[in-house]
């Protein structure tokens, strides 16, 4: 595995091992299924316009992830700051970018968390301070 291989000081194995990851099927449909259905900001349009994707076109975004790395322009929307009059900018990617978003999480975060402290316990995901 891509942690283990990091703990132990492999790191071209690891590299190996995550790019490995980001070809596969399975993992480029579980990436799919997290920017399309699992995340919280699934209905959010980016500057495409697509909100939604039916079961078909979710398929075929899963074919055509890591084919092409450009990424599209984000959709700029001005939200208020708490408290404040002023807005801050958001940035929404389109679902594709959403989805090859998650696909490198999916391969760097088993790195990442090797590589961690292990007593350390502030902003990581499943952690409390």
């Amino acid at each position: 595995s891509i942690y283990k291989a990091e703990r132990s000081g492999q790191s071209k194995k690891a590299r190996h091992l995550q790019r490995l990851l980001s070809k596969s099927y399975y993992a480029k449909l579980l990436a799919v299924r997290k920017a399309t259905q699992d995340n919280q900001g699934k209905k959010t349009a980016g500057v495409d316009g697509v909100k939604s994707l039916s079961p078909k076109q979710r398929f075929d975004l899963t074919q055509k992830l890591g084919k092409d790395s450009k990424a599209r322009a984000l959709r700029r929307i001005w939200i208020p700051k708490s408290g404040r009059d002023e807005k801050r900018p958001l940035g929404i990617p389109t679902i594709k970018d959403r989805a090859e978003q998650a696909l490198v999480k999916l391969a760097l975060k088993p790195q990442w968390e090797a590589r961690f402290e292990a007593d350390s316990y502030g902003f990581r995901p499943g952690r409390s301070a």
